[in-house]
């Protein structure tokens, strides 16, 4: 990866940090300079210095708005009278939306037709067309430019293209000027846009910067390009922004060129990630945009000692996925459980269950019955109790309480 490649080989990518810094100056006054703040409790948790980049505080609530308005400049009259066309049913949807009508300019969105409906309402409400097409995201794409064929509308690609990743680049240039001592910088992998424009800042450095890559282990797609694996590229992960079987070609050889390594996480780290930012920082970001902290998390021995930035590059997440995050960190914590009791199916039972409850101080929270669907005798009961202890000392202190006073007790365990 970086460390093998030459200067020259890197000198002949197709962008430069000049490309990068004439992005910067182009886009500077339109999007937010977002902070970079160190986070004092996630540096003592991970052993490194953290410092957080909140592109999460965007007005579209992620980093896209940079590349697609960068595009969007260098448009000549004859394309911006035609209009632009993306492919998109996340951030990128929003962020060429958005910065296209405050332009002036026609935009139409092709999304897939299982998008969700808030960011289909999210992304007309930006002042976009807006086409269902498609079960797939590649089914869409292929819609979007045989429109962009028939029409003569522009193409905003959302990783795969020079001035979109010098666009993204600029998120590195304001966070090095913000904390110049960095010298590990962690971003999220999709398509790869945003990691080859920080990384080609980080690489103009007059220091050492080491750049480390993060993908989803559900979505391994870079990590398979860079190294010749094979590993498969499916399933429901929480980091849908990154959920990407194909990176871009552009974007797999600057990846190739300049970055250091390419972690993986688990979505276990994932929801950990979003639920600590949450609960620490009082920020909301999505699967995606936690996948830099889900890397310290997962790998703490990789980075303890550094002076680390990570890019939370986006926090559009369903509000109803987030509350489910959350309560599963809760229940992995031990601050919710559910317990699973067999008791025998005679007056007094529960009540008597629930006497060592108040003992302990253990806030019942839902009682679930089983007489019908059970393996146990016709006069066995399983109960299933939702509970809310203080943590996970105090759970198991119930549960021995519990097996002391003769109930055949056991929790049950999340994924």
């Amino acid at each position: 990866m970086a460390t093998l490649a030459s200067a020259d080989a890197r000198s002949a990518l197709p962008v430069s940090i000049d490309d990068v810094h004439a992005a910067h100056d182009r886009i500077r006054d339109a999007v937010v300079r977002t902070p970079t703040l160190v986070s004092r409790t996630l540096s003592q948790m991970t052993g490194a210095e953290v410092y957080l980049k909140f592109e999460n505080l965007q007005f579209t609530a992620a980093y896209k708005e940079r590349g697609a308005l960068n595009t969007l400049l260098q448009l000549d009259e004859a394309a911006r009278a035609k209009g632009v066309i993306a492919a998109s049913a996340g951030n990128h949807a929003q962020g060429v939306a958005y910065h296209a009508t405050r332009l002036g300019i026609p935009s139409t969105i092709v999304m897939p037709r299982n998008t969700p409906t808030v960011k289909v309402t999210q992304t007309a409400g930006h002042g976009a067309t807006v086409i269902l097409e498609g079960d797939t995201f590649d089914a869409a794409h292929a819609h979007a430019r045989l429109l962009e064929a028939e029409r003569g509308y522009t193409f905003v690609h959302p990783f795969d293209d020079p001035r979109v990743i010098a666009g993204a680049g600029t998120v590195a240039v304001e966070m090095l000027e913000d904390v110049p001592t960095i010298d590990t910088i962690v971003t999220p992998i999709g398509g790869g846009g945003l990691i080859s424009g920080m990384a080609t800042v980080a690489r103009a450095a007059d220091r050492p910067i080491e750049v480390i890559g993060v993908e989803a282990e559900l979505f391994p797609s870079m990590y398979n390009r860079i190294r010749g694996t094979e590993m498969p590229c499916a399933g429901d992960t929480l980091a849908e922004g990154i959920a990407v079987k194909e990176p871009g070609a552009i974007t797999s050889r600057m990846v190739r060129a300049l970055v250091d390594d390419i972690v993986l996480v688990s979505e276990r780290s994932l929801e950990e990630a979003v639920s600590l930012l949450l609960q620490i920082e009082k920020t909301v970001v999505e699967g995606a945009g936690a996948a830099g902290l889900a890397a310290l998390l997962a790998h703490p021995e990789r980075f303890r000692g550094k002076t680390v930035g990570v890019v939370l590059c986006g926090g559009n997440i369903d509000t109803r996925l987030l509350a489910n995050v959350l309560l599963r960190d809760l229940a992995r914590s031990g601050r919710l459980a559910r317990l699973r009791i067999r008791l025998q199916d005679q007056p007094g039972a529960l009540f008597n269950v629930a006497r060592i409850f108040d003992q302990e101080r253990i806030n019942i929270i839902e009682v679930y019955h089983q007489r019908v669907f059970t393996t146990l005798p016709a006069k066995g009961l399983v109960t299933d109790i939702e509970c809310e202890a203080r943590d996970r000392a105090h759970l198991d202190k119930l549960v021995t309480a519990l097996r002391a006073a003769g109930y055949e007790t056991s929790l049950v365990e999340l994924a």
